[in-house]
């Protein structure tokens, strides 16, 4: 008779301390609870156990991210096993699987993404000056 396998832990990524860089990503990321795409659920949250990295919640996964503050002024949310990133813009955040370039849920939006585009869309829009500007 064949002997029942043991279970086997997941091994746990212990991330590198954090850099001044990813302390400032850190403070820009968008925190809470993100209404997605298709009535999915995303949840962001500071990590209690590693200083200026993310937790991220999705269906029943949970990954470790590093905040990256991208040259297009975009957060980047790096999964520390390299399996996921989530890229947050004002207007809305993208979860994809880096493995097989696909994305895991799109058009997920925080509390303070929304601000932002209820104040974007209550605003006035800007006159064009090309057209009104007086000829000299």
């Amino acid at each position: 008779a064949a002997k029942p396998k043991a279970a086997v832990a997941p091994v746990e990524v212990v991330p590198e301390p954090a850099t001044p860089e990813q302390i400032s990503a850190s403070e820009r990321v968008y925190y809470g609870e993100y209404d997605c795409d298709f009535q999915q659920v995303i949840h962001i949250s500071a990590s209690e156990r590693h200083p200026s990295y993310v937790e991220l919640r999705f269906a029943k996964n949970r990954y470790l991210m590093k905040p990256v503050l991208s040259a297009t002024g975009a957060i980047r949310l790096e999964d520390v096993k390299g399996e996921t990133l989530m890229i947050q813009i004002a207007s809305k955040s993208m979860l994809m699987n880096v493995k097989t370039g696909t994305r895991l849920v799109d058009a997920c939006v925080s509390p303070t993404q929304r601000v932002a585009i209820d104040l974007a869309k209550a605003a006035p829009a800007p006159e064009n000056t090309l057209l009104t500007a007086p000829r000299p």
